[in-house]
């Protein structure tokens, strides 16, 4: 029965289509014949018409859906180039971010070595600094091969951050004066006055305020916030006159005994990426 029902489609499908060209021929035979009524040939043109739209649906619809799968594709592949461009400005701009982060932190040290003008100097830069201890230990890329040796104390920025503890061909590791070793990496210190230098010894580091911690000071009268500190030079290793920081106050320790000043470092022991190793004093070289 399913299969009757199937060829009776396909019988009234080849009666339309002969039943079409059929038309299509009288059409033309009778188009310049005057004596043709009108009726007849606007029936004709009318069935045709139909006809020919009904077959025509299909394919406009398969046109129309191609082209606008065109332009979706094109779209598609216009917002990929897009996304990749963005892409691309934002790395170049992250490159140039860095850049001028460096050659800030570069005009730094040469500001910093045009003030060392009594000592021999070498640039290095970090190749790494443990996350453990971030605040305690770093290496350089300079070692024997550039004249680096134990002790020699390093700057960067603007101020003093530590000395080298190791020495390897090529490498140095250094160790910060933001250390929580208590027992190394001291510095002998003074405080500028007007009158009467105060010494004492930067013996540790206060993570919670980010203040070196100066102690064993020689006396605390009138000792003013925003003085300078240097290095005294009175321990052997250091040279007198390497600039560490400035007072920002003074404190008792946890038994109220004795005084210690707390200094704002001049230098930022949490971010750099390129110090200075102060070899050795011009006057003394040979």
């Amino acid at each position: 029965m399913q299969k009757f029902f199937s060829n009776k489609k396909l019988i009234i499908l080849m009666i339309l289509i002969i039943v079409t060209f059929g038309l299509l021929a009288v059409t033309v035979n009778i188009r310049d014949k005057k004596s043709t009524p009108p009726v007849v040939q606007q029936i004709g043109n009318d069935v045709v018409s139909v006809v020919g739209g009904v077959f025509a649906y299909p394919t406009n619809a398969v046109k129309n859906a191609t082209s606008e799968f065109s332009d979706l594709y094109n779209t598609y592949t216009e917002n990929k180039r897009l996304k990749s461009r963005i892409g691309e400005l934002a790395q170049n701009q992250a490159k140039l971010e860095v850049v001028q982060e460096e050659n800030k932190k570069l005009k730094q040290e040469l500001k910093l070595n045009s003030t060392l003008t009594d000592y021999s100097t070498v640039n290095a830069s970090v190749l790494s600094r443990s996350p453990s201890s971030w605040q305690s230990y770093l290496t350089i890329n300079r070692g024997q091969t550039s004249g680096i040796k134990k002790n020699m104390p390093v700057m960067s920025g603007k101020g003093l951050i530590g000395r080298i503890i190791e020495v390897d061909k090529v490498s140095s590791k250094v160790e910060l004066i933001s250390t929580d070793n208590e027992l190394n990496d001291k510095f002998a210190a003074e405080i500028l006055g007007n009158n009467k230098n105060i010494t004492g010894v930067v013996s540790r580091y206060d993570s919670d305020t980010g203040d070196l911690v100066m102690e064993n000071v020689t006396s605390t009268k009138n000792i003013k916030k925003g003085q300078s500190v240097i290095t005294s030079g009175l321990g052997g290793l250091t040279p007198r006159g390497l600039y560490i920081g400035k007072v920002y106050g003074i404190k008792k320790d946890n038994y109220g005994m004795t005084n210690s000043v707390y200094i704002t470092p001049a230098a930022e022991l949490r971010n750099f990426t390129v110090v200075t190793v102060i070899k050795s004093s011009v006057s003394g070289e040979k």
